[in-house]
Protein backbone atom coordinates (compact mmCIF):
# COMPACT_ATOMS: atom_id res chain seq x y z
CA UNK A 1 0.00 0.00 0.00
CA UNK A 2 2.76 2.53 0.84
CA UNK A 3 4.55 1.83 -1.99
CA UNK A 4 1.74 2.12 -4.47
CA UNK A 5 1.21 5.40 -2.37
CA UNK A 6 4.11 7.15 -2.86
CA UNK A 7 4.88 5.49 -6.04
CA UNK A 8 1.84 8.03 -7.11
CA UNK A 9 -0.19 5.01 -8.69
CA UNK A 10 -2.94 5.56 -5.86
CA UNK A 11 -4.81 8.58 -5.64
CA UNK A 12 -5.49 8.00 -2.18
CA UNK A 13 -1.78 9.79 -1.49
CA UNK A 14 -3.94 13.30 -2.48
CA UNK A 15 -6.03 12.93 1.07
CA UNK A 16 -2.26 13.11 3.08
CA UNK A 17 -1.15 15.80 1.26
CA UNK A 18 -2.69 18.56 4.40
CA UNK A 19 0.37 16.57 6.51
CA UNK A 20 2.90 16.23 4.18
CA UNK A 21 2.25 20.17 3.83
CA UNK A 22 2.64 20.51 7.10
CA UNK A 23 5.35 18.08 7.40
CA UNK A 24 7.15 20.43 4.75
CA UNK A 25 6.64 23.36 6.33
CA UNK A 26 8.19 21.96 9.94
CA UNK A 27 11.37 20.50 8.95
CA UNK A 28 11.67 23.73 6.45
CA UNK A 29 11.66 25.89 9.51
CA UNK A 30 14.37 23.73 11.50
CA UNK A 31 16.63 24.09 8.54
CA UNK A 32 16.03 27.90 8.39
CA UNK A 33 16.60 28.45 12.29
CA UNK A 34 19.98 26.40 12.03
CA UNK A 35 20.97 28.84 8.70
CA UNK A 36 19.99 32.00 10.53
CA UNK A 37 21.80 30.98 13.42
CA UNK A 38 18.53 30.66 15.89
CA UNK A 39 19.36 27.27 16.79
CA UNK A 40 22.87 26.46 17.19
CA UNK A 41 25.00 23.48 15.36
CA UNK A 42 28.12 21.71 17.17
CA UNK A 43 31.16 21.31 15.17
CA UNK A 44 33.00 19.00 15.82
CA UNK A 45 37.38 19.22 16.13
CA UNK A 46 37.59 16.87 13.13
CA UNK A 47 35.86 16.94 9.75
CA UNK A 48 32.13 15.05 10.19
CA UNK A 49 31.43 13.29 6.65
CA UNK A 50 26.98 12.46 6.76
CA UNK A 51 25.95 9.78 4.59
CA UNK A 52 21.78 10.05 4.20
CA UNK A 53 19.04 10.82 2.16
CA UNK A 54 16.02 12.05 0.84
CA UNK A 55 13.49 9.74 1.30
CA UNK A 56 12.47 7.52 3.60
CA UNK A 57 13.33 3.31 3.38
CA UNK A 58 16.36 1.69 2.47
CA UNK A 59 18.35 3.37 -0.58
CA UNK A 60 21.57 1.68 0.37
CA UNK A 61 23.35 4.12 3.32
CA UNK A 62 25.13 1.28 5.27
CA UNK A 63 27.07 -0.10 2.03
CA UNK A 64 28.76 3.46 1.64
CA UNK A 65 29.13 3.98 5.35
CA UNK A 66 31.13 0.29 5.10
CA UNK A 67 32.78 1.77 1.52
CA UNK A 68 33.99 4.61 3.13
CA UNK A 69 35.55 3.33 6.34
CA UNK A 70 37.31 1.31 4.68
CA UNK A 71 38.90 3.08 1.79
CA UNK A 72 39.97 5.76 4.24
CA UNK A 73 41.45 3.34 6.64
CA UNK A 74 43.36 2.05 3.61
CA UNK A 75 44.58 5.56 2.71
CA UNK A 76 45.88 5.97 6.41
CA UNK A 77 42.79 7.51 8.17
CA UNK A 78 41.12 6.95 12.07
CA UNK A 79 38.14 7.03 11.00
CA UNK A 80 35.05 6.16 13.80
CA UNK A 81 31.25 6.18 12.84
CA UNK A 82 28.48 7.78 14.38
CA UNK A 83 24.26 6.63 14.51
CA UNK A 84 21.72 7.13 16.08
CA UNK A 85 21.12 3.50 16.32
CA UNK A 86 17.66 3.36 15.29
CA UNK A 87 15.68 0.18 16.96
CA UNK A 88 17.78 -0.16 19.72
CA UNK A 89 17.04 0.62 23.32
CA UNK A 90 20.67 0.96 25.55
CA UNK A 91 20.35 1.53 28.86
CA UNK A 92 22.49 4.20 28.64
CA UNK A 93 23.77 7.20 25.55
CA UNK A 94 25.91 7.31 24.29
CA UNK A 95 26.76 3.86 23.71
CA UNK A 96 30.02 2.98 22.55
CA UNK A 97 29.73 -0.73 20.72
CA UNK A 98 32.07 -3.41 21.82
CA UNK A 99 31.85 -7.37 20.57
CA UNK A 100 29.31 -8.00 23.36
CA UNK A 101 26.78 -4.94 21.87
CA UNK A 102 23.75 -6.52 20.51
CA UNK A 103 21.20 -4.93 18.03
CA UNK A 104 18.49 -5.01 20.52
CA UNK A 105 20.34 -2.41 22.57
CA UNK A 106 22.86 -0.69 19.60
CA UNK A 107 20.51 -1.18 16.48
CA UNK A 108 21.07 -2.93 13.81
CA UNK A 109 22.92 -1.18 11.32
CA UNK A 110 25.48 0.19 13.41
CA UNK A 111 26.11 -3.71 14.72
CA UNK A 112 26.49 -4.58 11.10
CA UNK A 113 28.47 -1.34 10.86
CA UNK A 114 31.25 -2.37 13.50
CA UNK A 115 31.27 -6.46 13.17
CA UNK A 116 32.38 -5.79 8.74
CA UNK A 117 34.99 -2.70 9.58
CA UNK A 118 36.28 -3.33 13.23
CA UNK A 119 35.89 0.42 13.28
CA UNK A 120 34.90 2.44 16.42
CA UNK A 121 31.53 3.19 16.56
CA UNK A 122 28.97 5.08 18.90
CA UNK A 123 25.38 5.65 19.36
CA UNK A 124 23.23 8.26 20.64
CA UNK A 125 19.88 9.78 19.72
CA UNK A 126 21.87 13.23 19.92
CA UNK A 127 25.00 12.58 17.55
CA UNK A 128 27.23 15.33 18.76
CA UNK A 129 26.81 13.22 21.95
CA UNK A 130 28.42 10.21 19.93
CA UNK A 131 30.46 12.36 18.47
CA UNK A 132 32.06 13.60 21.73
CA UNK A 133 32.06 9.94 23.13
CA UNK A 134 34.39 8.74 20.26
CA UNK A 135 36.71 11.06 20.43
CA UNK A 136 37.19 11.23 24.41
CA UNK A 137 37.92 7.27 23.57
CA UNK A 138 40.62 7.22 21.18
CA UNK A 139 42.08 9.77 18.36
CA UNK A 140 40.11 10.11 15.20
CA UNK A 141 40.88 11.77 11.91
CA UNK A 142 37.28 11.88 10.54
CA UNK A 143 33.99 10.60 11.76
CA UNK A 144 31.58 9.23 9.60
CA UNK A 145 27.55 9.56 10.18
CA UNK A 146 25.17 6.68 9.12
CA UNK A 147 21.99 8.73 8.37
CA UNK A 148 21.65 12.23 9.63
CA UNK A 149 21.27 14.67 6.43
CA UNK A 150 18.50 16.17 8.46
CA UNK A 151 20.03 16.29 11.96
CA UNK A 152 21.40 19.89 11.72
CA UNK A 153 22.06 19.80 15.13
CA UNK A 154 25.47 18.46 14.35
CA UNK A 155 27.92 20.24 11.74
CA UNK A 156 28.79 18.29 8.61
CA UNK A 157 31.59 19.10 6.22
CA UNK A 158 31.20 17.08 3.75
CA UNK A 159 27.50 15.79 2.40
CA UNK A 160 26.62 12.92 0.54
CA UNK A 161 23.07 11.42 -0.42
CA UNK A 162 22.52 8.03 -1.82
CA UNK A 163 19.58 7.62 -3.59
CA UNK A 164 17.69 4.42 -4.98
CA UNK A 165 18.43 4.61 -8.24
CA UNK A 166 14.96 2.33 -9.31
CA UNK A 167 12.34 4.22 -7.01
CA UNK A 168 14.20 8.04 -7.18
CA UNK A 169 11.81 10.06 -5.38
CA UNK A 170 8.52 8.57 -6.28
CA UNK A 171 5.60 10.88 -6.44
CA UNK A 172 8.39 13.32 -4.66
CA UNK A 173 6.10 14.25 -2.00
CA UNK A 174 6.85 15.12 1.68
CA UNK A 175 5.88 12.65 4.41
CA UNK A 176 3.17 10.74 4.44
CA UNK A 177 1.62 11.62 1.51
CA UNK A 178 5.32 10.89 -0.24
CA UNK A 179 8.43 9.21 0.65
CA UNK A 180 10.34 12.48 0.57
CA UNK A 181 12.00 14.12 3.74
CA UNK A 182 13.09 16.95 2.32
CA UNK A 183 12.65 18.09 -1.49
CA UNK A 184 14.62 17.33 -4.12
CA UNK A 185 16.46 20.26 -5.17
CA UNK A 186 18.14 19.65 -1.66
CA UNK A 187 20.42 17.60 -3.65
CA UNK A 188 22.13 20.72 -5.49
CA UNK A 189 23.46 21.66 -1.87
CA UNK A 190 25.51 18.25 -1.10
CA UNK A 191 28.76 17.37 -2.27
CA UNK A 192 28.19 14.18 -3.59
CA UNK A 193 25.10 11.88 -5.09
CA UNK A 194 25.12 8.75 -5.10
CA UNK A 195 22.78 6.41 -7.27
CA UNK A 196 22.41 2.61 -5.61
CA UNK A 197 21.13 1.37 -9.06
CA UNK A 198 19.42 2.12 -11.98
CA UNK A 199 20.64 4.94 -13.86
CA UNK A 200 22.72 7.58 -12.42
CA UNK A 201 21.92 10.86 -13.72
CA UNK A 202 24.37 13.69 -14.98
CA UNK A 203 26.90 14.37 -11.64
CA UNK A 204 25.88 11.53 -9.83
CA UNK A 205 27.97 9.03 -8.89
CA UNK A 206 26.86 4.99 -9.91
CA UNK A 207 26.85 2.64 -7.18
CA UNK A 208 26.82 -1.23 -7.59
CA UNK A 209 26.02 -3.90 -4.71
CA UNK A 210 27.92 -6.75 -5.63
CA UNK A 211 27.21 -9.53 -3.85
CA UNK A 212 29.53 -12.31 -2.07
CA UNK A 213 29.19 -15.91 -1.02
CA UNK A 214 26.13 -17.07 0.93
CA UNK A 215 27.22 -17.41 4.12
CA UNK A 216 25.93 -19.77 7.10
CA UNK A 217 25.01 -17.95 10.22
CA UNK A 218 25.69 -21.01 12.46
CA UNK A 219 29.64 -21.07 12.34
CA UNK A 220 29.99 -24.01 14.29
CA UNK A 221 28.04 -26.34 11.17
CA UNK A 222 30.21 -23.95 8.30
CA UNK A 223 32.41 -27.46 7.39
CA UNK A 224 28.53 -29.10 6.26
CA UNK A 225 28.02 -29.35 2.89
CA UNK A 226 26.03 -26.63 0.77
CA UNK A 227 22.74 -27.38 0.40
CA UNK A 228 20.36 -27.30 -2.60
CA UNK A 229 19.26 -23.64 -2.83
CA UNK A 230 16.97 -24.29 -5.47
CA UNK A 231 14.93 -25.21 -2.45
CA UNK A 232 15.28 -22.38 -0.75
CA UNK A 233 13.02 -19.42 1.48
CA UNK A 234 14.21 -15.89 1.43
CA UNK A 235 13.06 -13.18 4.05
CA UNK A 236 14.11 -9.40 4.46
CA UNK A 237 13.50 -6.91 6.81
CA UNK A 238 15.29 -3.96 5.42
CA UNK A 239 14.28 -0.98 3.75
CA UNK A 240 13.07 -2.43 0.66
CA UNK A 241 12.61 -6.11 0.57
CA UNK A 242 12.37 -6.28 -3.37
CA UNK A 243 15.93 -5.58 -3.92
CA UNK A 244 16.96 -8.26 -1.82
CA UNK A 245 14.67 -10.68 -3.79
CA UNK A 246 16.14 -9.56 -6.75
CA UNK A 247 19.86 -9.95 -5.89
CA UNK A 248 18.88 -13.29 -5.52
CA UNK A 249 17.35 -13.79 -8.76
CA UNK A 250 20.67 -12.22 -10.30
CA UNK A 251 22.02 -15.10 -8.85
CA UNK A 252 20.49 -17.74 -10.10
CA UNK A 253 18.19 -18.25 -6.88
CA UNK A 254 14.08 -18.58 -7.70
CA UNK A 255 13.12 -19.08 -4.22
CA UNK A 256 10.36 -20.74 -3.39
CA UNK A 257 8.76 -18.10 -1.42
CA UNK A 258 9.55 -14.71 -0.45
CA UNK A 259 8.46 -12.84 3.01
CA UNK A 260 8.78 -9.05 3.59
CA UNK A 261 9.15 -8.22 7.21
CA UNK A 262 9.37 -4.13 8.66
CA UNK A 263 13.04 -2.31 8.26
CA UNK A 264 14.41 -3.10 11.65
CA UNK A 265 12.07 -5.31 12.95
CA UNK A 266 12.57 -7.69 15.84
CA UNK A 267 12.63 -11.52 14.96
CA UNK A 268 11.16 -14.06 17.26
CA UNK A 269 13.24 -17.38 17.02
CA UNK A 270 9.54 -19.51 16.58
CA UNK A 271 8.29 -17.50 13.87
CA UNK A 272 11.33 -17.49 11.65
CA UNK A 273 11.92 -21.23 12.18
CA UNK A 274 8.17 -21.82 11.14
CA UNK A 275 9.26 -20.43 7.22
CA UNK A 276 11.09 -23.43 7.07
CA UNK A 277 8.71 -26.12 7.98
CA UNK A 278 10.80 -29.05 5.96
CA UNK A 279 13.93 -27.67 6.70
CA UNK A 280 14.30 -25.70 2.97
CA UNK A 281 17.53 -23.07 3.51
CA UNK A 282 16.33 -19.31 4.80
CA UNK A 283 18.43 -16.81 2.77
CA UNK A 284 18.28 -13.52 4.43
CA UNK A 285 20.15 -9.88 4.16
CA UNK A 286 23.39 -9.56 6.34
CA UNK A 287 21.35 -7.25 8.44
CA UNK A 288 18.97 -9.55 9.20
CA UNK A 289 21.42 -11.63 10.28
CA UNK A 290 23.13 -9.83 13.51
CA UNK A 291 19.72 -9.77 14.52
CA UNK A 292 19.06 -13.65 14.36
CA UNK A 293 23.19 -14.60 14.94
CA UNK A 294 22.50 -15.74 18.36
CA UNK A 295 19.54 -17.85 17.60
CA UNK A 296 19.94 -19.37 14.25
CA UNK A 297 19.51 -22.61 13.09
CA UNK A 298 21.28 -24.45 10.94
CA UNK A 299 19.85 -23.99 7.48
CA UNK A 300 19.69 -20.03 7.79
CA UNK A 301 22.24 -18.11 5.62
CA UNK A 302 23.15 -14.56 4.54
CA UNK A 303 24.04 -12.78 1.58
CA UNK A 304 27.18 -9.99 1.83
CA UNK A 305 27.15 -7.03 0.09
CA UNK A 306 30.13 -4.84 -1.14
CA UNK A 307 29.34 -1.27 -2.24
CA UNK A 308 31.51 -0.64 -5.81
CA UNK A 309 31.79 2.86 -7.06
CA UNK A 310 33.60 3.77 -9.87
CA UNK A 311 36.80 5.92 -10.73
CA UNK A 312 37.84 8.23 -11.38
CA UNK A 313 35.04 9.88 -9.22
CA UNK A 314 35.09 7.46 -6.01
CA UNK A 315 38.45 8.81 -5.95
CA UNK A 316 37.90 12.13 -6.51
CA UNK A 317 35.41 11.93 -3.26
CA UNK A 318 37.51 10.37 -0.79
CA UNK A 319 40.53 13.15 -1.99
CA UNK A 320 37.47 15.95 -1.23
CA UNK A 321 37.12 13.97 2.49
CA UNK A 322 41.07 13.73 3.06
CA UNK A 323 41.75 17.63 1.92
CA UNK A 324 39.41 18.12 4.57
CA UNK A 325 41.57 16.21 6.97
CA UNK A 326 44.70 17.46 5.98
CA UNK A 327 43.29 21.52 6.48
CA UNK A 328 41.65 20.47 9.93
CA UNK A 329 44.95 19.71 11.23
CA UNK A 330 46.58 21.66 9.94
CA UNK A 331 44.32 24.76 11.53
CA UNK A 332 44.96 22.80 14.90
CA UNK A 333 48.41 22.29 14.57
CA UNK A 334 48.71 18.58 14.00
CA UNK A 335 50.85 16.74 11.49
CA UNK A 336 49.03 15.05 8.96
CA UNK A 337 48.90 11.24 8.80
CA UNK A 338 46.76 11.07 5.83
CA UNK A 339 48.33 10.00 2.46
Amino acid sequence: MIERLWSGRSPLYWLLLPLSLLYGAITGLIRLSYRLGWRKSWRAPVPVVVVGNLTAGGNGKTPVVIWLVEQLRARGLRVGVVSRGYGGRATRYPLLLSAESTPAEAGDEPVLIYQRTGAPVAVAPQRAEAVKALLAAQPLDVVITDDGLQHYALARDVEIVVVDGERRFGNGWWLPAGPMRERASRLASVDAVIVNGGTAGEGELPMRLQPGQLTRLQTTADGAQAPDFSQAIAMAGIGHPPRFFATLQGLGIRPLRTYAFADHQAYQPAALRALTPHGEPLLMTEKDAVKCRGFAADNWWYLPVTAQLPEPQAGALLQQIIRGVTRRKAQTGEGSRAH
